[in-house]
């Protein structure tokens, strides 16, 4: 908890200056991020409308609920940095708890950070969702990569959401571990993540519980992040998750993500302690 502490605290002071008048990084980055031109990346720009009939509030709300969400990416940045890593795996003990939720709402909060670049990654191959709470519609991705080689610059998409660059899963499949597991997969990822060092590449991943696609997929993460649902994932859920994991990656944390419709406080969105 102590970490936790910390990271409310900077996230305190930085509210304080900003509210003082003085320079507030994050809402300066949040309101104008350097442009990048995208010369090869497909840019498909968001409409508002969809981002919050599926709650992206990261991308428009300015109020506490989205406060959860900066507070979630000092504490994740924290940690990738001071051992650093880069690629970020998310995912839950099952379905529905609000994982890809909460992988698409980190990765936009993380790319209105000037100090570096995005990769949404949809690896939930039996049932992609980033493309859906984008509002992409259906499109080419991960799938069509690994299984038919098409090139990856003709998959990735710009949403016009600071500086975020999103590979979507693509069709579904069923044999989505042996994908993962992949030499062609395994070289993406060592590509993504050694090209750009200052890049951080969020992975959203199938459910725990409910597939071995998490195990498979671990050798190529450097940490993961464990959504619960509240009202839905019990103790014992996050005790079997956690101990299916160790040893194979380290987890830094859990996120408690409220999926009911009166979230107006801070709390609904909280990293717990690490394990």
């Amino acid at each position: 908890m102590e970490e936790l502490s910390q990271a409310i605290e900077q996230y305190k002071q930085e509210s304080r200056q900003g509210a003082g008048g003085r320079s507030d990084p994050y809402h300066s980055a949040r309101q104008n991020p350097p442009p990048i031109v995208y010369s090869k990346t497909r840019v498909v720009e968001c409409r508002e409308e969809v981002l919050r009939r599926h709650r992206i509030v990261a991308a428009y709300d300015r109020g506490e609920f989205a406060d959860g969400y900066q507070l979630l990416r000092t504490q994740v940045l924290h940690r990738l940095r001071e051992n650093h890593w880069n690629v970020l795996g998310v995912t839950s003990p099952r379905a529905q708890e609000g994982k890809s939720l909460t992988s698409v709402n980190l990765a936009i909060t993380l790319a209105m950070e000037t100090t570096q670049t995005v990769m949404l990654i949809d690896a939930d191959l039996k049932r992609p969702a980033v493309h859906t709470l984008l509002g992409f519609g259906d499109c080419r991705g991960l799938a069509d990569y690994a299984l038919e080689d098409c090139p990856l610059e003709d998959l990735l998409i710009h949403p016009g959401l600071g500086r975020l660059v999103v590979l979507p899963g693509g069709r579904p499949i069923q044999r989505s571990a042996e994908v993962l597991t992949s030499s062609r997969m395994s070289a993406l990822i060592a590509d993504v993540k050694h090209r750009y060092p200052a890049r951080v590449i969020v992975v959203d991943l199938p459910p725990l519980l409910v597939s071995s696609d998490v195990l498979a997929f671990a050798p190529s993460l450097d940490a993961l992040l464990l959504v619960a649902g509240e009202g839905m994932t019990t103790r014992q859920d996050i005790k079997e998750s956690l101990a299916l994991v160790r040893g194979a990656v380290p987890v830094l944390g859990t996120v408690l993500n409220q999926s009911g419709k009166d979230q107006r406080n801070v709390n609904a969105m909280r990293a717990l302690a690490a394990n």
